[in-house]
């Protein structure tokens, strides 16, 4: 857009179909759609994660960075990432009723992964 170029007035245009609101009104309004404007993003965030988001999810669950990665690499071949990797790491603490950290440990070496899969009502493939 060139810096002379001035933008047509349109405001009474398009403040026509909301002139006769009052302030409480408007701020209802506003409100209302600032929340259809935010709630596809909390509905994909709710829905759709990253490795990075559960990696440090699982570094706050006490598990060390190089560990993290082990499980999110594996959740990610179990095509769990959907449930998420620290989502996945308490079930199995939950069915084997084992501490979170015991249970993450086993998940890294291998173990429980047919447990998990079974608990989300998916086939283990073997």
């Amino acid at each position: 857009m060139d810096q002379h170029t001035i933008r047509k007035d349109d405001f009474e245009q398009r403040r026509k179909d909301i002139r006769h609101l009052t302030d409480e009104q408007l701020k209802k309004r506003f409100w209302e759609l600032s929340r259809n404007a935010v709630e596809p993003l909390i509905q994909l965030a709710k829905t759709h994660t990253t490795p990075a988001i559960e990696r440090s999810v699982l570094l706050r669950m006490g598990f060390s960075s190089l560990e993290a990665s082990v499980i999110v690499e594996k959740t990610i071949d179990a095509s769990l990432m959907g449930k998420g990797a620290g989502h996945v790491v308490f079930r199995y603490a939950k069915i084997k009723s084992i501490p979170i950290k015991e249970a993450g440990l086993a998940l890294i070496e291998g173990n429980g992964w047919d447990e998990v899969l079974k608990s989300f009502g998916r086939n283990t493939g073997c």
